[in-house]
């Protein structure tokens, strides 16, 4: 009757979604209050953390805790063992530490011999969620306790050392060449004393202030459905709820199907009730509404790649325990049409798509979305297109029972359509079919939990041939500055178009080869100019006979009869 409690994990915000439950029931209602919202606490409480190496740790002066010692922390990890911290003396020391997934170790020597406390939790420690430790150590007796876990008690001799001596540093961490604590330590106190982890881990390699993840920041990279799995010294994409494979999720994965070949998928294993099938998530998407009791799907989501060349064949059809059915197909025209099923007519519903061949060898991407009586499909890269179901349909696709790929072999009756289409079969190429969470080549060609489900008649071949490329998509029109919008536009020149592909292809091909002949003449004339930018002939007013005279002078004075007189009228000399 009443739900309430304090968010106590920083994680745990921001809270984004209430969930209220049997609310179809007649005179069921819920009421929802959001109180006044307060935060506390310290920054202390969170100074945190993250190592991201087996190598790595944080040091801190010698701890001081001769005859007590208090120490707490938080960790999380998904690591199943390392040491959290270590202090060291000639003999003495003190360890906290991950000794395996389900175990924490305390363990210590004050001259007396080694110490264990070891707590065991019947849940494992290494599930990436926050877990406390608490340590203590006296004169009289030593604990250890772990979250709620019983606190485990260990008494002192009643004769002996007392104190503990230490010298070393205290390592937070990788101590000693040990395998050190992967993952994230806060709020680590030592008698009361609250250490500065952030601080200190900004000037250490290997350790982060915080405990932020990486997904925060790369998450977006694990691409179509891909869930970021966050390692405290990177991430990774977990691909097993899509299509395709990859650190990414962006690698294709498709087969080539030969003339007669078939795959099925089996919504529900071997051996497996009906009504097991309704908790199994391989059905299900995101939307609780997609394992209704009765086993009705309200909504689908359909998305594949094809190539082929071949018509008319069925690409997919998914069968039920009922009469109700869906399926793809391929007409003898090479035109694709989606065909649904779900009673309350006596014909099925028909999505023809006429304006496209689709059997022309090359790629096409279909994605097919289903929500009650609304379809949208969308085809390549051009925008999606709206139906809708008639109004006599059911919108429940009761009973789904097996996913067909290639030819259609299932016993009862079989709409008459595709029957004609089923002979001799799909031929060609398939890639990244998802139907819902179900990923039926990626079953077949990769070793899941779903492999059981899946029978294939035939050698299934990898190959990403079915693989749509990377395009670019058409523009729109009021974008587009070649869009004519009717006959009225306007040419700058209305001589003769030219006429066909041909006579294009050459004015593309003799403008090319112009540019080519300009580009070498050029080049041409600029070596010529740097070959001989140093040669050349030039003239000078050598007299004649300069070889022959006793001086420069003289040579002058042979050549020019004018000389002499000049000679004689500057007979005298002026100095300066």
């Amino acid at each position: 009757r009443k739900d309430t409690g304090m968010l106590s994990y920083k994680e745990h915000l921001p809270v984004s979604q209430v969930v209220v439950g049997d609310v179809d029931r007649p005179g069921s209602e819920a009421k929802i209050s959001v109180g006044p919202v307060r935060c506390q606490g310290d920054r202390n409480y969170w100074n945190a953390a993250s190592f991201v190496t087996s190598s790595s740790y944080l040091h801190f002066s010698t701890f001081q805790g001769e005859t007590s010692a208090d120490i707490s922390f938080y960790f999380k990890t998904s690591a199943s063992d390392g040491v959290f911290l270590e202090n060291l003396g000639n003999t003495d020391f003190i360890k906290l530490e991950l000794k395996s997934a389900t175990e924490v170790s305390f363990s210590f020597d004050v001259g007396n011999g080694p110490v264990e406390i070891v707590v065991r939790s019947p849940n494992q420690l290494n599930d990436d969620q926050w877990h406390r430790v608490n340590a203590e150590r006296n004169v009289k007796q030593a604990s250890l306790q772990v979250d709620q876990l019983p606190l485990e008690i260990r008494k002192a001799p009643t004769e002996g050392h007392t104190r503990l001596e230490l010298y070393s540093q205290l390592y937070v961490g990788a101590a000693g060449g040990q395998r050190g604590f992967l993952g994230c330590i806060r709020s680590l106190r030592m008698n009361g004393v609250t250490l500065d982890l952030e601080e200190r881990a900004k000037v250490t390699p290997g350790v982060k202030p915080g405990c932020s993840g990486h997904c925060t920041s790369y998450g977006m990279y694990c691409a179509n459905g891909g869930k970021c799995v966050e390692k405290y010294n990177g991430y990774s994409c977990d691909c097993s709820k899509t299509a395709y494979d990859g650190p990414f999720c962006i690698k294709d994965v498709g087969a080539f199907f030969e003339e007669g070949m078939w795959l099925r998928y089996n919504f529900h294993s071997p051996g497996t009730s009906m009504k097991d099938l309704v908790s199994r998530t391989l059905l299900s998407s995101a939307d609780p509404e997609i394992t209704a009791p009765d086993l009705s799907l309200n909504k689908e989501e359909l998305s594949f790649s094809f190539s082929t060349t071949k018509s008319p064949c069925v690409l997919l059809y998914i069968s039920s325990y009922t009469q109700d059915f869906m399926a793809v197909l391929v007409k003898p025209s090479g035109n694709l049409q989606i065909r649904y099923s779900l009673g309350g007519t006596k014909e099925p519903y028909n999505i023809d798509v006429d304006h496209r061949n689709m059997a022309n060898g090359q790629p096409h991407t279909v994605n097919i979305t289903r929500n009650g009586r609304d379809i949208v499909l969308q085809l390549d890269h051009y925008p999606p297109t709206s139906y809708s179901l008639p109004t006599a349909s059911d919108i429940q696709f009761n009973s789904p029972k097996a996913l067909f790929l290639g030819k259609v072999i299932e016993i009862g009756k079989i709409d008459q359509d595709i029957y004609k289409y089923n002979t001799p079969g799909f031929t060609g190429c398939l890639s990244r079919v998802q139907f819902n969470q179900i990923a039926p080549l990626k079953a077949a060609l990769r070793p899941t939990n779903a492999s059981s489900h899946v029978h294939i008649q035939g050698e299934l071949v990898e190959s990403n041939c079915g693989a749509s490329p990377l395009t670019i998509p058409p523009m729109s029109a009021a974008t587009d500055p070649w869009h004519l919008d009717s006959a009225s536009a306007d040419f700058p020149y209305n001589g003769q178009a030219i006429g066909d592909g041909v006579n294009r292809n050459s004015a593309i091909i003799g403008g090319v080869i112009a540019v080519v002949i300009f580009t070498i003449l050029c080049t041409l004339v600029f070596l010529i100019r740097y070959m001989f930018r140093h040669k050349g002939t030039y003239h000078t007013n050598e007299a004649k006979g300069a070889e022959s005279a006793e001086s420069a002078d003289a040579a002058i004075m042979n050549n020019d009869p004018n000389f002499t007189e000049t000679i004689d009228e500057s007979k005298k000399e002026w100095l300066i």
